[in-house]
């Protein structure tokens, strides 16, 4: 039954629309709460659309804005600040995907991969709503992170109405959210079960894919594979998951799928932006290796009008986004109002520099004047622009043995440092660590840090590379600093042979000031604490390795183990 009410948000009032019904094409309706000015008249419409609860979003009411640490934080209040929705005279729609919270349907997998597209949700909304007397007839969305894939997929099935999207904090290659370079994160679980700092799925009818797809034969062999796996046995949660699935069904169902592939491809946004022809405006905050390369392929697959910016540290968007609020209302006057703000008028493509905090602009990314240069890993922990003129038996190797987390609580890290910069240098664009590593067992993990750090001996991470080694195959997208792993099988290691990996890391944007140092950091699992993590939820860490093993980090003459760093050629256009 649908409700009709009104709010007082700083002495204007809004209009609510509770628990309106939208049909899908298949029958099942979905639940929406519609929010707009007290003027009776149509407006512009903005949708949302998630499976995290409508009522959920509806706090942004009430709650000032919150960024990380913030106890009152929460990960998914990702649809908008409603008050200043309509008080820029749009209406503001919220509903809950099929599923979820008061929609009928059935959710099956991530994303509803195996059931009914949800891109097709998305089409039956935005028409349902361009048809109600509240809209005349131009269709945005809006929201964050989920809600952001879900205006992908959605304007690649060209509902008519749908004039512009507004991408920011999305996360896109469903694969890389769900294991970076092969090594399982932890993040996808909060947003579905509801922790550190994640409400979560407003659980309905949701169902594993594995467990409709696979026989019961076939189910029992999958879940007793990744129990073989020593990371996963070693993490008690991880096996009582696998153990017991009901009321996880999607945190299992990404356990039992350690591979790229078809689960994740059939709805991945990016394989669908190339049939996006509305204008398109994507987002992410520099992050460390959070969904920044997703968001960067989503922009160069797209055809049509669109902008890339890339903002500033750290990740985790205040809630419910007001900081990008500005540049959302831009956007949508322009292109759902007729109104001309000039936003088509900059460059394509916005970059904040950490360091120096200037802003770089381009018509493209990569960016133009960009050269791979390498830093070489040399003996006393130093990085450098020469390689090791030695061999191995007089640059010997760098080592550590890490024992799992199960008997200990130290990370064993190496480290390697450049000398003080004399001049402010400039970094934009994707890196790569070549490693020669020799290990005594069949897999580890290879997790790279890089640093600035300062005089004083304060720094702040720059990127991060992570790649389990049995995933080290590359594919022929690769070039020299800008490396592509398929993650399509895994490929054991043999024990003590020396391998090189190549790691990719993710693109950043940093310049190193006069006396900074650049410092890279190697090990197979994350610190439990540090400054970095604590600007993110607690369960924004990767799965740490099971095994005991030792690693030995060759670079000499016939090892020359280095980074490929993406140095800039020349002082580009800032504002």
């Amino acid at each position: 039954m649908s409700g009709f009410e009104t709010w007082n948000a700083g002495g204007e009032t809004i209009t609510i629309r509770k628990d309106l019904r939208a049909p899908m094409r298949d029958g099942i309706t979905l639940a929406v709460d519609v929010y707009h000015g007290a003027e009776d008249k149509p407006r512009p419409a903005l949708v949302a659309l998630s499976p995290y609860g409508k009522e959920l979003q509806a706090q942004s009411l009430v709650l000032p804005p919150q960024r990380r640490p913030s106890p009152l934080w929460d990960g998914c209040l990702e649809a908008g600040d409603i008050a200043r929705i309509v008080k820029e005279d749009y209406t503001h729609v919220i509903a809950d995907l099929r599923g979820s919270g008061a929609s009928e349907g059935t959710m099956v997998g991530n994303y509803n991969a195996g059931g009914s597209p949800l891109g097709q949700d998305v089409y039956d909304l935005v028409e349902w709503v361009a048809e109600q007397p509240w809209c005349d007839g131009n269709v945005g969305m809006v929201g964050v992170s989920y809600f952001a894939s879900m205006q992908v997929l959605g304007a690649a099935e060209r509902p008519p109405h749908l004039k512009a999207i507004f991408c920011s904090g999305g996360h896109y290659d469903f694969y890389e959210t769900s294991y970076h370079g092969g090594i399982l994160w932890f993040m996808p679980r909060a947003a579905r079960e509801g922790r550190g700092g994640d409400s979560g799925i407003a659980v309905g009818d949701i169902r594993s894919r594995m467990q409709e797809e696979l026989s019961p034969e076939e189910l029992a062999e999958r879940v007793e594979a990744r129990l073989a796996d020593p990371d996963v046995a070693r993490w008690p949660n991880l096996a009582h998951v696998l153990t017991y699935p009901k009321n996880r069904e999607l945190w299992y169902d990404i356990l039992l799928n350690e591979l790229d592939g078809e689960y994740y491809e059939e709805g991945n946004p990016i394989t669908h932006a190339p049939k996006i022809d509305i204008p398109v405006y994507v987002q992410i905050n520099w992050g460390r290796g959070w969904t920044v390369d997703g968001s960067i392929e989503l922009f160069k697959a797209l055809k049509g009008p669109k902008k890339l910016d890339l903002l500033p540290y750290p990740p985790m968007q205040e809630r419910p986004f007001h900081e990008v609020h500005d540049d959302m209302f831009r956007w949508y006057d322009h292109w759902l109002k007729g109104i001309d703000t000039g936003v088509m008028d900059e460059p394509a493509v916005s970059v904040f520099v950490e360091g120096t905090r200037e802003e770089v602009t381009s018509d493209r990314w990569p960016l133009d004047d960009v050269e791979y240069r390498p830093l070489y890993l040399r003996p006393r922990r130093k990085l450098s622009v020469k390689p090791e003129p030695l061999g191995t038996e007089y640059a010997a190797p760098d080592g550590f043995y890490q024992a799992p987390l199960t008997v200990t609580d130290k990370v064993e890290v190496l480290s390697w440092s450049t000398e003080p910069f004399h001049e402010t240098t400039e970094m934009i664009g994707t890196g790569a660590a070549y490693l020669f590593v020799e290990i005594d067992t069949e897999d580890t993990n290879l997790i790279l840090r890089l640093w600035d750090t300062a005089p004083d001996g304060s720094r702040q991470l720059v990127t991060t590379g992570y790649l389990k080694a049995s995933h080290r195959e590359l594919d022929e997208r690769t070039t020299e600093g800008n490396p592509y792993h398929p993650h399509t099988r895994a490929v054991p290691v043999e024990p003590g042979k020396v391998e090189e990996y190549v790691v990719r890391l993710y693109p950043f944007a940093n310049a190193f000031r006069p006396g900074h140092r650049l410092e890279v950091e190697l090990s197979c699992n994350e610190p439990l604490v540090d400054a970095h993590n604590s600007l993110l939820p607690p369960e924004a860490m990767h799965l740490p390795s099971g095994r005991a093993t030792s690693h030995k980090v060759y670079r000499d003459a016939d090892h020359a183990s280095r980074l490929v760093l993406p140095f800039t050629t020349r002082r580009a256009e800032r504002k």
